[in-house]
């Protein structure tokens, strides 16, 4: 399977945004069948939840998937079983993990089943980038690309150096707070700290954190090489909705984002309209505010 860098780094050189979508390993009996539906639908990549039992910096629609998988009986054990062997037409996929894992199973052993299942790349969202030395060099041992994060509270001076090192993409977590919030006051800020960070980092820049419609990913294209979306897509797999009816989600957003793209070259610059072109199931209620102990600043994905 090719590398996350490669893949998106191909993008950006062919001036192609890049869609990122992700699904959480486990969370229904088809949930492969939802993989290969985003892969079908036009995803670069696709991230796959490893379901924890406390995940504190997931909002609560992650957290919901992570519980139905759990109660399904999914591990980190029977998701790489599930994906040995799957053929991702050269899609890569991104495991979305804990440190609690990692570290429980030693660093080493857990990127390298993670290689061996199939993942070309890790994010390990609450392991902080000062002290990742040991995390990103078993990665890079396995051949995994690690992807590091910044967020709006991060210094300047720590904000070059994630950026430096992180590998397969540059994440911008574009709001604080948990995963599945936002708000269209925060956009302004989103796309600020994009603007800032992207030019620091060799690697694809792509925003996660609240892009949930079609036009709020065709809007951070104009400050990022692509987007991450999962909460928006989660929801509508928490509804119930057949693999086919996520896929035409993920057509829609990747239609708005190539549109976004097409468009910039003639106007401003100025980000689309951000307005209820929404990716969520219209009977599905929107995203709530996590639990109180689950609340925090350090929030991770969309």
């Amino acid at each position: 399977m090719a590398a996350v860098e490669t893949v998106l780094e191909s993008a950006r050189a062919a001036g192609r945004p890049s869609l990122v979508t992700y699904v959480t390993g486990g969370v229904r009996a088809d949930w492969a069948d939802l993989l290969a539906a985003m892969i079908g639908a036009g995803a670069d990549a696709v991230e796959v939840g490893m379901p924890f039992s406390d995940p504190m910096l997931d909002g609560p629609v992650i957290q919901q998937a992570s519980a139905r998988a759990i109660a399904r009986g999914a591990s980190t054990d029977t998701i790489l079983g599930e994906l040995r062997g799957t053929d991702t037409r050269g899609v890569p996929l991104i495991a979305m993990a804990y440190a609690n894992h990692a570290y429980h199973q030693g660093l080493d052993r857990y990127c390298r089943a993670l290689a061996d299942a199939g993942f070309a790349g890790v994010i390990i969202p609450d392991v902080p980038a000062g002290e990742a030395d040991a995390y990103l060099a078993a990665a890079a041992a396995a051949g995994l690309d690690a992807t590091l994060m910044v967020a709006p509270a991060t210094p300047p001076d720590q904000l070059a150096a994630i950026a430096a090192r992180t590998r397969g993409f540059l994440y911008v977590m574009g709001i604080m707070n948990t995963t599945g919030t936002t708000s269209q006051n925060s956009d302004a800020r989103r796309w600020a700290l994009a603007d800032r960070a992207r030019p620091l980092s060799a690697r694809p820049t792509l925003i996660g954190f609240g892009i949930d419609t079609p036009a709020r990913a065709g809007a951070a294209v104009r400050h990022a090489d692509g987007v991450i979306v999962a909460s928006a897509l989660m929801r509508r797999v928490l509804a119930g909705e057949t693999p086919a009816q996520v896929a035409s989600a993920v057509a829609g957003l990747r239609g708005a984002v190539d549109a976004a793209r097409e468009n910039a070259a003639g106007d401003d610059g100025a980000p689309a309209d951000t307005g209820p072109a929404d990716t969520a199931p219209a009977d599905t209620a929107p995203a709530d505010t996590a639990p109180a102990d689950a609340a925090r600043d350090d929030g991770t994905r969309d």
